[in-house]
C-alpha cells in the first residue's frame, strides 16, 4: 500500500470525532475493539480526565487515534504499576488503526506520541489490552513495552475477559 503523503500524527479536535467514530466503528466491526460498544462513542472517546488526545493522518484522512489520560479505578496497568512503587501512571487508551491505514506505522507513531506525552508529564505510560488482541500486543512488546501483569476483569455484562497489563520502556 503506497500514499501520497508521509503519514502524521496531530491533536485531535472536536471536528474529528466523526471521523474516529466511523473509523471505531470499522475497527470493532472487524476486531472486536473495543470490546463493549459505547452507547455514545464520541463521548465515549473524549470521556475520562483526558491529558491528550491525537489523530494519526493518512493521506489527509483520520486513520487512527490515541489518547492519555489519568488512571481510573478501572484501569488494572496502573494500579499493578503503583504496586511496583512506579512514579504516577500515565494511561494510554482509545487506541486504534483503521483496517484500511495499517501496515503504515500508524499504531507504532500514536503509542510513541502518548507514551512521550506521558513522560513530558512526569507520569508513567501504561495500559490494559485484552489478552486475545494478539495484533495490539505485538506492537507494543516490538515498541519495548512489558508485562506487568494479567488479570480478569469482570464486565457490566457479567462476562470475564483476561486482560495483560503493560508499562510502557523507560525514556
Amino acid at each position: 500500500m503506497t500514499s501520497a503523503t508521509a503519514p502524521s500524527v496531530r491533536p485531535r479536535t472536536p471536528a474529528d470525532l466523526a471521523s474516529c467514530v466511523e473509523l471505531l466503528s470499522d475497527v470493532h466491526h472487524r476486531d472486536g475493539y473495543p470490546v463493549n460498544w459505547p452507547a455514545r462513542p464520541a463521548e465515549w472517546l473524549a470521556s475520562g480526565d483526558t491529558l491528550g488526545a491525537w489523530v494519526a493522518e493518512l493521506d489527509g484522512r483520520v486513520a487512527g487515534h490515541a489518547v492519555l489520560s489519568r488512571p481510573t479505578d478501572d484501569d488494572l496497568a496502573a494500579h499493578a504499576w503503583r504496586e511496583r512503587g512506579g512514579t504516577e501512571p500515565g494511561v494510554v487508551g482509545r487506541l486504534f488503526v483503521g483496517p484500511a491505514a495499517r501496515g503504515h506505522r500508524l499504531g507504532a507513531a500514536l503509542v510513541g506520541h502518548a507514551a512521550t506525552e506521558a513522560r513530558r508529564r512526569g507520569l508513567h505510560p501504561v495500559l490494559d489490552v485484552v489478552a486475545s488482541d494478539r495484533a495490539a500486543i505485538a506492537l507494543y512488546e516490538r515498541a519495548g513495552w512489558r508485562l506487568l501483569t494479567t488479570a480478569t476483569r469482570q464486565w457490566a455484562d457479567g462476562r470475564a475477559v483476561t486482560v495483560h497489563c503493560y508499562a510502557g520502556p523507560a525514556a
